[in-house]
């Protein structure tokens, strides 16, 4: 045991507690990395989170359209395990084809289609 009496300053305290901390000024920078670690994988599960990352890991079919009727429109299409990405382009297309139908633009926005009444030969 220790001997109170000897472990007393000359100012009267007791020095059983008291121990010489050495203070490392890198100390601190570590728990600053650490913290900016956690912000920094926070900050990119809520992007992935807000983007809706995640359902291009799951097993739907899906299109997204993201600024439609602009020219910087694009579409992504996930079939299965394919994912295709299309941008849109102000060439006029052309080639063969048949006409499957009209799109009509509704007063509120909406857009509807009607298929054309051909047989299919």
């Amino acid at each position: 045991m220790y001997n109170i009496k000897s472990l007393k300053s000359p100012r009267g305290r007791t020095e059983l507690f008291e121990e010489e901390i050495e203070i490392e000024p890198l100390a601190s920078v570590a728990n600053l990395v650490d913290v900016m670690l956690v912000f920094s994988v926070a900050l990119m599960i809520a992007i992935v989170s807000f983007l809706q990352v995640p359902s291009l890991f799951q097993n739907k079919d899906y299109t997204v359209i993201t600024n439609p009727g602009q020219p910087d429109m694009e579409i992504i299409v996930k079939e299965g395990q394919d994912i295709k990405h299309y941008e849109a382009t102000t060439a006029t297309g052309s080639g063969y084809g048949e006409l499957l139908g009209q799109a009509y633009r509704l007063p509120d926005g909406r857009v509807v289609y009607v298929p054309s009444n051909k047989e299919k030969k």
